[in-house]
């Protein structure tokens, strides 16, 4: 890191040692796990179309599509490993630097290296849902029966997108069958938030909780392009609380940032968890 960013990471530092920090990630810290983002560099956004709602529940090849492509792309996702920028966020949370964690990403690596209440904005691809009936049921369930149902299915994925989906060419897609809720026979979804639904509300009252009650909104790898996750930093910077954002490239929350460092996460988060290891707040 050059002199210019050592002072950056400095300050930060200084706001970290404060306490009362809520980190606002999104898909960029998780890039070094190996699973790309969506607008940053490795920018999935660029090649695909993400899946709506509107297509999944109302086009019955689009949804049989879906599942074939997620169904391989699980395999990248369900086994990758939280890294080093996910394990200082749970180490800056043990030590009561954190008043919360709110994440737009849906591989629950926060959780996995050990962050607690983390408010998933934008829900869990471990989880399965149920749209006729509710029911909820883990991944690795619906993973088995896929399986059991596609024994001859051995396409290949020629890339993985953030949400969990894969390219894959249509032709790949001959005899795939998708399977129903095993309480109800209805339509299964993945437990997350498609383009074309809304945030429950729930969740988005939760991260504006803890915006409230922060003194600096933390953004890790997020080009805040879209409103869902934006309009915390809004509000952040309505009520007076301090902006600092750590992010590989363009993002549209520079205007209101108080402190801004372009860089990759991978090398200023290790060196910002050794820094705060001397510090330790009592519960919040």
């Amino acid at each position: 890191m050059d002199l210019e960013m050592l002072e950056q990471v400095d300050r930060l530092d200084g706001w970290l040692g404060e306490g009362g920090v809520v980190v606002l990630s999104g898909a960029g810290l998780s890039t070094d796990s190996g699973i790309p983002d969506y607008r940053g560099p490795s920018g999935s956004a660029r090649r695909n179309t993400p899946m709506t709602y509107q297509t999944f529940t109302g086009d019955p090849l689009a949804r049989r599509r879906y599942w074939a492509r997620s169904h391989l792309g699980w395999r990248t996702i369900g086994h990758a490993r939280p890294n080093d920028g996910h394990r200082a966020v749970a180490h800056w949370q043990e030590r009561g630097l954190l008043h919360g964690v709110v994440t737009q990403n849906v591989d629950g690596l926060h959780q996995a290296a050990g962050a607690r209440d983390v408010v998933e904005l934008h829900g869990n691809l471990a989880r399965i849902t149920c749209l006729d009936c509710g029911a909820r049921s883990g991944r690795d369930q619906l993973e088995h029966r896929l399986t059991a149902a596609n024994p001859g299915f051995a396409a290949v994925a020629s890339a993985v997108n953030a949400d969990g989906d894969v390219e894959l060419d249509d032709a790949e897609l001959n005899g795939f069958s998708t399977v129903d809720c095993l309480a109800c026979g209805g339509m299964l979804k993945p437990d997350v938030v498609y383009f074309g639904e809304t945030v429950p509300a729930d969740r988005v009252s939760r991260a504006f909780a803890l915006v409230a009650a922060a003194r600096t909104l933390l953004v890790l790898g997020s080009s805040l392009t879209v409103m869902s996750g934006r309009r915390f930093v809004v509000r952040a910077v309505k009520q007076g609380t301090r902006v600092a954002i750590v992010n590989r490239g363009v993002t549209r929350g520079e205007p209101y940032a108080d402190l801004m460092i372009d860089a990759p996460l991978g090398v200023v988060l290790p060196n910002l968890a050794r820094e705060t290891d001397t510090y330790r707040l009592l519960p919040r």
